[in-house]
This record gives structure tokens, sequence and C-alpha cells, in this order.
């Protein structure tokens, strides 16, 4: 994709990163942001990746330049009625159990994982999300521990990332995109991003 606009993702994950690099864009991170991640409990779970994209979007930590186009991102676990972001804790034992509980909850049922994206620049922006359907097999005490040990799942959304040793052996069945999975629905991405270059 070639133009004369700096991209700038507003976002300090690897796999994010790595996906946005594969679409062979040029582009730099910047992470600094004003927005704190809070929304009300009235909310309609599938509609809280969006704000929370927009919210990263706007409460980027400085105006754009009329060159500029910023990228942010969100994604959310929905089991049930159940919405699954990060695992939460002071430190990392309770994060750990915290993850530990998420992926009990998740063994042996499909969930739903929304990642939803806003490309701004200094005039305009523009929000979409993507849902992909994942499917756990039943998971064992030692499976979850072994992972959560391993791999320390404790920046992603519903404690596991599909491109790891736990989506090699307990995922069956998906059904939409992967790379919305893995954090960036970057098929729709290329799309959007350009009518903006």
């Amino acid at each position: 994709m070639k133009g004369n606009k700096i991209i700038i993702l507003a976002s300090g994950s690897p796999r994010r990163k790595e996906l946005l690099a594969g679409l062979d864009i040029e582009f730099e991170t910047d992470t600094r942001n004003r927005f704190k991640e809070d929304y009300s409990i009235d909310t309609p779970h599938r509609r809280i990746p969006a704000l929370m994209s927009e919210g990263k979007s706007y409460g980027f930590h400085r105006p754009l330049a009329p060159d500029e186009i910023l990228i942010t991102a969100d994604t959310l676990v929905l089991c049930g009625n159940e919405v699954l972001g990060k695992p939460k804790g002071e430190d990392d034992t309770q994060k750990a159990a915290d993850a530990a509980r998420m992926l009990r909850i998740l063994s042996g049922r499909e969930h739903e994982v929304i990642t939803a994206v806003t490309i701004r620049d200094n005039s305009r922006h523009k929000t979409f999300s993507d849902i992909a359907e994942v499917r756990f097999r039943e998971l064992t005490d030692d499976e979850i521990g072994y992972y959560i040990e391993r791999y320390r799942p404790f920046d992603k959304a519903g404690a596991y990332g599909i491109q790891e040793w736990i989506g090699y052996v307990g995922i069956d069945c998906i059904k939409g995109s992967f790379y919305t999975i893995m954090g960036l629905p970057v098929h729709l991405l290329y799309r959007h991003l350009q009518d903006f270059m």
C-alpha cells in the first residue's frame, strides 16, 4: 500500500505489530495515551471493543498532524454473557488465578472473540468490528496450569493466545478470521485503510 501518510499504531501488542507489518505497510508505534479503559455495565457486550478502540484513539497523547493516520484496536472475549478481558490482579499470582478461572470457563465451550479497530486522521475516523467464533475442547487443570506457567498470558483477552501452545492443543474449531482472534482483523483493516491513504 503506497501513500505519503505516516501511519501510527497506538498499541504495544507484539501480535498487532506483527500483523500490521504483514500487510507490508511502513508504520511507527506510539503507545502514549490518556484514555482510561472503562465502560458502563449497561453497554451491549459486542459494542465494548468499539468503544474502547475509539477511546484509545481520541485519548492519544497529542493532536494528529495532517499527514498522520492513527490505528487503535481492542479485543474482547465473550463466553455466554460473560465478558473476559485481560487477567486482573495486583501481582502475577492473582493474575494467574484469574487466567485459570477464565480458561476453565472457556473449556469445552464455544465463545466469541470481538476485535474492533479505529482508523483516524485529523479530520475523520472509521471504527469497525469483526467477530470470530472459537471452540475449546475440555481442558485439564494440568494443561491450564502448564500454559499459564509457561506462557503467562496476562496481556491477552480471555487469557489465551490462539497462536500459542494452548491454541495448538485445545482449539477444536474456529469460524471467522484467525487474525481477528489474534487481535487485528487485517483483511478489513487493509480495505478501510485504503480510504485514508
